[in-house]
């Protein structure tokens, strides 16, 4: 099982001239979001959003690349 639950998925193709993902998940009893480029899966940003504010989130590489791998199969 994963330490983390997806809860949602948006692909943006209006974004700034590119193809974007984001992806809203539940980790740590946290919600937190990642933009990748659609292309290449690149980290655009990362945020945890804490007490009505989001702040730039500092997660793991086996959380990121654990996240990426599902985008992929997901898109």
């Amino acid at each position: 099982m994963k330490p983390y639950q997806i809860n949602n998925m948006i692909i943006d193709d209006e974004f700034n001239g590119e193809e974007h993902v984001t992806t809203n998940f539940a980790y740590q009893n946290n919600e937190y979001s990642i933009t990748f480029k659609k292309a290449d899966l690149e980290i655009i940003n990362t945020w945890i959003f804490k007490d009505g504010s989001s702040l730039p989130a500092d997660l793991s590489d086996y959380i990121i690349e654990s996240i990426r791998e599902d985008v992929k199969k997901r898109i």
